[in-house]
């Protein structure tokens, strides 16, 4: 649970380098979750937290909603169906965070309460939480890709979309990393898309393999990519020449972790992301302060940084990723 004695209650408290929402405690709050796509093994997982959340809060109906495929006009049009509805607050993991500017500026006008994750450059947010510095993830996959290699070769990225804020800011980090600390390694055909689809992971990455026989290192980015990463490398019997790393999740991951197609993953638990968010939310709802260094309760999250957004919101920035490996993946049961 939250530790009250961390927050500093009151509507009218302000945190210097961000917000509180001018919004008060209502009998009943209804807070909603917005994820990319309904049926992906990642928000499967977040909506438990949601649950979790609505459970664990008297007065609160938590629920979590999602188009059904990666599409940024789907969401949109979802999100502007809430606001419609004048739902208390919206939790929102961006598909592309630019496209929905217009739509969260409107819910907040409307008194609508906004928090987001993945999308730390919305300027139209009350609060974006991060799991952690996206940089530093994706330079540290990279990092484990270059030992792999022996700091030699070709490699590759991937994303869910261009249009995905933390899945481009991970390859960007992996590729400067790469080119400050191993000029011997090449990067081609960098970020590839999968639109949070394993079968599209899987046609790019055979292409690529076809396009570089040679190539030895691949980027994930989307939590669906190495499966389709892994099933190439599997197909063409590569497990032995390549590297392979990236976001994933363990169930879903370790076939090919065992097969040696995959490498290694990392990813923050979606369960606890879902429940932080809801956290969030409830605060700005009941005016309370969020501040830095203050401990949510949740792993990874007990001392948040709090800085200032790009925006009149602030960004919230946990220390909440875990990797994993052949010799682990069987400890998480999601």
């Amino acid at each position: 649970m939250l530790r009250r004695s961390t927050i500093l209650a009151g509507a009218a408290a302000v945190f210097a380098a961000g917000i509180a929402s001018p919004a008060l405690a209502q009998d009943e709050q209804e807070i909603v979750t917005v994820v990319k796509v309904a049926g992906e093994s990642w928000f499967i997982r977040m909506e438990e937290g949601v649950q979790q959340f609505g459970e664990d809060h008297e007065g609160v109906t938590a629920r979590q909603v999602g188009p059904g495929r990666a599409d940024a006009a789907q969401q949109t049009a979802m999100i502007q169906d809430l606001v419609a509805q004048n739902v208390d607050a919206i939790a929102i993991v961006p598909m592309d965070p630019s496209a929905l500017e217009g739509v969260l500026r409107r819910a907040q006008q409307r008194g609508i309460t906004v928090v987001t994750h993945e999308a730390d450059n919305l300027q139209n947010t009350q609060v974006d939480m991060e799991a952690f510095d996206n940089k530093e993830f994706g330079a540290h996959f990279a990092e484990q890709i270059a030992e792999c290699m022996g700091g030699e070769g070709k490699f590759t990225s991937f994303v869910g979309s261009l249009g995905s804020l933390t899945h481009v800011q991970w390859a960007d980090g992996g590729a400067e990393y790469m080119e400050a600390n191993h000029p011997d390694i090449e990067l081609v055909s960098p970020k590839n898309e999968s639109f949070n689809d394993a079968n599209n992971a899987y046609e790019a990455a055979r292409e690529i393999l076809r396009a570089h026989p040679d190539i030895k290192g691949f980027q994930g980015g989307s939590a669906i990519d190495v499966i389709g990463i892994g099933r190439a490398v599997e197909e063409a019997g590569l497990e032995d020449e390549t590297c392979v790393y990236g976001l994933g999740l363990p169930q879903d991951s370790g076939q090919y972790l065992e097969s040696g197609a995959v490498d290694g993953i990392a990813f923050w638990d979606p369960k606890d992301a879902g429940y932080v968010m809801n956290i969030l939310a409830k605060m700005l709802l009941d005016g309370e302060e969020i501040t830095d260094g203050m401990d949510l309760g949740v792993p990874g999250y007990e001392n948040v940084a709090v800085s200032q957004g790009p925006g009149e919101g602030i960004i919230v920035r946990g220390q909440a990723w875990v990797d994993v490996d052949a010799s682990n993946w069987k400890d998480y049961p999601f």
